[in-house]
């Protein structure tokens, strides 16, 4: 069995960013956290996710950020959304969880449960 590594997209005020850090801890799971506040998401890797989950799954629909960005009234492109979430993190579900081909977003302890188990 080859050691699982973990992604995880967040930033560090998120309760569920720190939810993703404790659960993998815990498991003595390696993790590479990445502070979207620091450093942006790379546009191929927010691609997979949406890709995976549609757009709507990663914003944070009912979040200060998205009332904020008016994107609920925007008419705009996909691609412009996109350079929004990457220009903004707050208006993502956080956490992105990434284990090789396993993609979670937000809190979700039975995908996170799936990453071990599929390692």
């Amino acid at each position: 069995m080859s050691e699982l590594q973990v992604q995880v997209f967040g930033t560090r005020k998120s309760k569920e960013t720190r939810a993703a850090e404790r659960f993998f801890k815990e498991r003595k799971i390696k993790i590479h956290f990445v502070d979207l506040n620091e450093r942006p998401i790379a546009k191929g890797e927010l691609g997979r996710f949406v890709q995976k989950f549609g757009l709507n799954a990663l914003l944070d629909l009912t979040g200060k950020a998205y009332e904020r960005s008016n994107l609920a009234y925007l008419r705009t492109t996909e691609d412009g959304v996109i350079a929004k979430v990457i220009e903004d993190p707050a208006l993502l579900r956080l956490p992105l969880v990434r284990a090789g081909k396993h993609l979670t977003v937000g809190e979700d302890l039975e995908g996170w449960k799936a990453m071990l188990a599929g390692s």
